[in-house]
């Protein structure tokens, strides 16, 4: 039976390379929106955030995010981020890892 390659990409958060299942991309269109992109198939720039809490409130704190995009990011954008991640750990608690 052949062996499937897990695609891997770089958590911005971390500075590792990670599953891209277990990350969720963060996009910037060229109208300088920023946003989550649960599909991972918006156009425009993209980063790569693991979906622990406390990397991400790490995160804003630094400001990661908008060194990476290039972008001033509001804090709406961070509740939704936070809403995506809380919603994706009840999603796991429930289903268990697919």
């Amino acid at each position: 039976m052949k062996k499937r390659k897990i695609p891997m990409r770089k958590d911005l958060l971390t500075n590792t390379m990670v599953p891209k299942k277990e990350l969720v991309r963060i996009v910037i269109d060229k109208d300088k929106n920023v946003s989550v992109d649960p599909t991972g198939k918006k156009s425009g720039r993209g980063a790569y955030v693991s979906l622990i809490p406390e990397k991400i409130a790490e995160a804003q704190k630094n400001r990661v995010l908008e060194k990476s995009l290039g972008a001033k990011i509001s804090e709406d954008f961070y509740k939704d981020l936070y809403d995506y991640v809380d919603h994706q750990k009840a999603r796991k608690e429930l289903f268990g890892d697919k």
